[in-house]
């Protein structure tokens, strides 16, 4: 689920400490290590990657930056429940056996939770495997058949999606299969901990064991370097000039 990089339209709440650029470029950054991290699990397990996108007309965008391989879901409504409906209901209409739906705001997702999924979903008996995020919505939702109530009275973008999602499930009988729990990119306490995960002594912190996410990094390491505003926000955060530094995972 993917929204082209136009500066002013895409990770606003990072402005500031970043700009409306730097912000588009973070977007870019993550978007391509999201479709790493799934080329990655797709290795190990099969899997075939979309990108559903926003907004029309962007196709040249998502063409310069997927790997190869990818395919464009086009868009057909702009909100992101009825984004994530269509993609779901499509997917499933070109016959694939089960979906799997994974926003683009999380570069350093495990890389082992995309494969997880793909087996509990290969596991007899329906089921929905839901991803968690810290700020009360998912980042993953994974589904054998189509749902649509799982999409219905939701309150997209707030901290209640992930429980009223869980709700619409016992309400159908579906069961459920969470993963563990991981953080989107929004907002600046949510970038502070990115900078903290992939610092050099990065897995003392409460999310460890990542996807290395390379471009992500590069980027952090160059506004570490050059932005005053996105120093800052370390200095606030409490972590050392260092922060943006690969380590080992």
């Amino acid at each position: 689920m993917v929204k082209a990089s136009i500066a002013g339209t895409v990770k606003t709440r990072l402005v500031p400490p970043l700009s409306y650029e730097e912000a588009a470029e973070l977007n870019t950054c993550c978007l391509r290590d999201v479709a790493a991290n799934i080329a990655a699990a797709a290795v190990q397990a099969p899997i075939r990657g979309f990108a559903a996108y926003h907004p029309p007309g962007s196709e040249r965008f998502f063409e310069d930056v997927l790997p190869d391989g990818f395919e464009l879901l086009p868009p057909k409504e702009p909100t992101i429940g009825r984004s994530l409906f269509h993609a779901a209901r499509d997917l499933f209409a070109a016959g694939y056996a089960s979906v799997c739906l994974v926003n683009s705001d999380s570069p350093t997702l495990p890389t082992s939770a995309l494969v997880e999924t793909v087996h509990q979903l290969r596991e007899p008996g329906d089921r929905v495997v839901l991803g968690p995020a810290a700020d009360g919505g998912y980042y993953l939702i994974g589904l054998k058949q189509f749902h649509r109530r799982l999409f219905e009275e939701i309150d997209w973008s707030t901290e209640r999606v992930y429980r009223q999602t869980l709700a619409r499930a016992h309400e159908i009988g579906l069961a459920v299969t969470p993963l563990r729990e991981w953080y989107d990119i929004d907002d600046n306490e949510t970038l502070a901990l990115l900078a903290d995960e992939i610092r050099l002594d990065g897995n003392a912190g409460p999310y460890h064991g990542g996807f290395p996410a390379p471009s992500t990094t590069a980027f952090l390491e160059t506004l570490a370097s050059k932005s005053p505003g996105f120093q800052r926000l370390l200095d606030r955060a409490g972590l050392p000039r260092s922060a943006t530094r690969p380590g080992p995972r």
